[in-house]
């Protein structure tokens, strides 16, 4: 298969990506472009803020930044799913506590267009609080929820991480550990089923409460992300839980030889 074609491929057995390269740099209009026009209507892309924003600048005099990238994402309307800053871990040589990010974070939050939706993921673990919760719950916002080695997960949070009418969830796992086991990411290498499960119970609970759910595996949290998306699924429906929605295909051009 050709790489211009992985896309449209992965599109008929999602329903969603994350999109990681737009960390790195701000996409231009004809790569987000190509992007809508590959993939089925109803797909979503939930996109990562540029690390110019998050990491360099964090959050100061980059109102420019944010408006270059939100332009780009607009091309892709009604696809466009979460947007996502993903903070580095701040050390004290950076930010002294999670007051000064703060004293950062609610002004810039003022800015943000209500029309889309944004989600934080934190790395200061200590950070997380009700006070935070509430903060992004007052803005409509989502705490990304992370199955991370050395981040708390859901049941381990003394408040409730719902902050919006949406959540976003993130299977990381321990990058480090995996590493040394493997750099070819093609088959699972560390059994997930317990952890997976655990989630399939947290999501049925939270989608009981009318919560819709965004969810996204690495391929470090057990080796191969779609094979983590799979089992995720089948344990969900081993549970005898609603069935999930298959994604949609892409519309085939009429031929000659149709009916």
């Amino acid at each position: 298969m050709r790489p211009a074609d992985y896309l449209a491929f992965y599109a008929e057995h999602f329903h969603t990506v994350e999109v990681d390269s737009t960390f790195y740099a701000c996409p231009s209009a004809r790569t987000v472009s190509n992007w809508a026009a590959r993939t089925p209507e109803g797909f979503i892309f939930s996109v990562k803020v540029p690390r110019v924003i998050t990491h360099e600048k964090a959050l100061v005099d980059c109102d420019a930044d944010l408006k270059q990238f939100l332009d780009a994402m607009d091309i892709l309307a009604g696809k466009l799913g979460p947007v996502v800053f993903q903070f580095p871990f701040f050390h004290r040589s950076i930010l002294r506590d999670r007051h000064e990010f703060l004293d950062g974070l609610v002004p810039f939050l003022k800015k943000l267009p209500s029309a889309r939706k944004f989600a934080i993921e934190m790395r200061n673990r200590d950070w997380l609080d009700a006070e935070f919760a509430n903060l992004l719950r007052e803005h409509k916002m989502a705490l990304v929820l992370q199955d991370r080695s050395w981040m708390p997960s859901p049941g381990e949070l003394n408040f409730d991480p719902i902050t919006a009418e949406w959540t976003y969830i993130r299977w990381l796992g321990d990058r480090k550990g995996i590493e040394e086991q493997t750099t070819t990411w093609d088959k699972t290498i560390v059994d997930r089923t317990s952890e997976l499960t655990s989630w399939v119970d947290y999501c049925y609970q939270i989608k009981q409460r009318g919560v819709m759910i965004y969810a996204y595996a690495n391929n470090h949290y057990a080796g191969h992300a779609p094979a983590t998306i799979e089992q995720f699924r089948t344990l969900w429906h081993s549970k005898g839980l609603p069935q999930l929605g298959a994604p949609q295909r892409m519309a085939r051009e009429p031929s000659l030889f149709d009916d």
